[in-house]
Protein backbone atom coordinates (compact mmCIF):
# COMPACT_ATOMS: atom_id res chain seq x y z
CA UNK A 1 0.00 0.00 0.00
CA UNK A 2 3.02 2.25 0.52
CA UNK A 3 3.59 2.52 -3.07
CA UNK A 4 0.08 2.96 -4.15
CA UNK A 5 0.30 6.15 -1.48
CA UNK A 6 3.92 6.94 -3.08
CA UNK A 7 2.09 6.94 -6.59
CA UNK A 8 -0.95 9.23 -5.42
CA UNK A 9 1.66 11.77 -3.55
CA UNK A 10 3.53 11.81 -6.97
CA UNK A 11 1.04 13.01 -8.72
CA UNK A 12 -0.61 15.56 -6.72
CA UNK A 13 2.42 16.87 -6.59
CA UNK A 14 2.77 16.82 -10.60
CA UNK A 15 -0.16 19.66 -10.72
CA UNK A 16 -3.19 19.54 -13.12
CA UNK A 17 -1.58 18.69 -16.12
CA UNK A 18 -1.40 15.21 -15.03
CA UNK A 19 -5.01 14.35 -14.96
CA UNK A 20 -4.63 14.78 -18.45
CA UNK A 21 -1.47 12.44 -19.07
CA UNK A 22 -3.53 9.58 -16.81
CA UNK A 23 -7.20 10.36 -18.75
CA UNK A 24 -4.75 9.79 -22.43
CA UNK A 25 -2.91 6.60 -20.88
CA UNK A 26 -6.22 4.64 -20.03
CA UNK A 27 -8.37 5.79 -23.73
CA UNK A 28 -5.10 4.67 -25.28
CA UNK A 29 -4.17 1.28 -23.34
CA UNK A 30 -7.77 0.11 -23.40
CA UNK A 31 -7.53 0.50 -27.20
CA UNK A 32 -4.39 -1.69 -27.29
CA UNK A 33 -5.99 -4.10 -24.58
CA UNK A 34 -9.26 -4.41 -27.52
CA UNK A 35 -7.01 -4.50 -30.28
CA UNK A 36 -4.88 -7.30 -28.45
CA UNK A 37 -8.26 -9.18 -28.09
CA UNK A 38 -9.45 -8.61 -31.71
CA UNK A 39 -5.82 -10.18 -32.74
CA UNK A 40 -6.07 -13.16 -30.49
CA UNK A 41 -9.65 -14.11 -31.73
CA UNK A 42 -7.82 -13.95 -35.68
CA UNK A 43 -10.16 -10.89 -36.10
CA UNK A 44 -8.35 -8.23 -37.93
CA UNK A 45 -8.04 -5.63 -35.24
CA UNK A 46 -6.11 -2.22 -35.93
CA UNK A 47 -9.59 0.38 -35.06
CA UNK A 48 -8.33 3.22 -33.13
CA UNK A 49 -4.59 3.25 -33.66
CA UNK A 50 -4.28 6.48 -35.09
CA UNK A 51 -5.99 7.67 -31.77
CA UNK A 52 -3.55 5.59 -30.36
CA UNK A 53 -1.00 7.11 -32.20
CA UNK A 54 -1.98 10.64 -31.21
CA UNK A 55 -1.57 9.85 -27.70
CA UNK A 56 1.84 8.38 -27.90
CA UNK A 57 3.03 12.18 -30.02
CA UNK A 58 0.13 14.53 -27.34
CA UNK A 59 1.48 13.00 -24.00
CA UNK A 60 5.31 14.25 -23.81
CA UNK A 61 4.18 17.52 -25.31
CA UNK A 62 1.89 17.87 -22.14
CA UNK A 63 4.77 16.77 -19.93
CA UNK A 64 6.50 20.09 -21.26
CA UNK A 65 3.41 22.01 -20.68
CA UNK A 66 3.28 20.73 -17.24
CA UNK A 67 7.35 21.73 -16.91
CA UNK A 68 6.34 25.00 -18.38
CA UNK A 69 3.47 25.78 -15.71
CA UNK A 70 5.86 24.50 -12.89
CA UNK A 71 8.66 26.80 -13.98
CA UNK A 72 6.07 29.87 -14.11
CA UNK A 73 4.87 28.20 -10.52
CA UNK A 74 8.79 28.29 -9.16
CA UNK A 75 8.96 32.03 -10.95
CA UNK A 76 5.85 33.27 -9.36
CA UNK A 77 7.39 32.17 -5.62
CA UNK A 78 10.04 33.67 -6.56
CA UNK A 79 8.81 37.26 -7.77
CA UNK A 80 6.24 37.25 -5.03
CA UNK A 81 8.64 36.86 -1.88
CA UNK A 82 10.06 40.61 -2.14
CA UNK A 83 13.35 39.42 -2.72
CA UNK A 84 13.70 36.97 -0.31
CA UNK A 85 13.19 33.39 -1.71
CA UNK A 86 11.69 30.59 -0.59
CA UNK A 87 13.59 27.73 -0.93
CA UNK A 88 10.72 25.25 -0.65
CA UNK A 89 8.13 27.44 -2.85
CA UNK A 90 10.75 27.58 -5.54
CA UNK A 91 11.57 23.45 -5.05
CA UNK A 92 7.89 23.00 -5.81
CA UNK A 93 7.39 24.38 -9.27
CA UNK A 94 10.44 22.99 -10.07
CA UNK A 95 9.43 19.34 -8.84
CA UNK A 96 6.20 20.14 -10.70
CA UNK A 97 8.16 20.45 -13.67
CA UNK A 98 9.99 17.28 -13.51
CA UNK A 99 7.41 15.20 -12.43
CA UNK A 100 5.08 15.74 -15.20
CA UNK A 101 7.70 15.81 -17.75
CA UNK A 102 8.69 11.86 -16.75
CA UNK A 103 4.75 11.67 -16.62
CA UNK A 104 4.32 12.38 -20.20
CA UNK A 105 7.70 10.37 -21.68
CA UNK A 106 6.91 7.28 -19.09
CA UNK A 107 3.15 7.32 -20.65
CA UNK A 108 4.38 7.19 -24.31
CA UNK A 109 6.89 5.40 -23.89
CA UNK A 110 4.36 2.17 -22.69
CA UNK A 111 2.14 2.51 -25.26
CA UNK A 112 4.82 3.05 -28.14
CA UNK A 113 5.98 -0.36 -27.96
CA UNK A 114 2.66 -2.66 -28.10
CA UNK A 115 1.52 -0.16 -30.00
CA UNK A 116 3.78 -0.42 -32.64
CA UNK A 117 3.19 -4.71 -32.57
CA UNK A 118 0.22 -3.98 -33.28
CA UNK A 119 0.32 -1.82 -35.65
CA UNK A 120 2.96 -4.32 -37.17
CA UNK A 121 0.35 -7.09 -37.66
CA UNK A 122 -2.57 -5.09 -38.84
CA UNK A 123 -1.24 -3.73 -41.75
CA UNK A 124 1.18 -1.23 -40.54
CA UNK A 125 -0.88 0.43 -38.58
CA UNK A 126 -3.98 1.61 -41.34
CA UNK A 127 -7.08 2.40 -40.00
CA UNK A 128 -9.95 -0.48 -41.27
Amino acid sequence: MKCVESLVELFAKGGPVMWPILALSIVGAAILFWNMLELKADRRGGKGLVIVSTIITAEPMLGILGTVTGIIKTFSAMNSSAGAVEPLAATAGIGEALITTAAGLVASLILLFPYNVIADKTDAGEEK
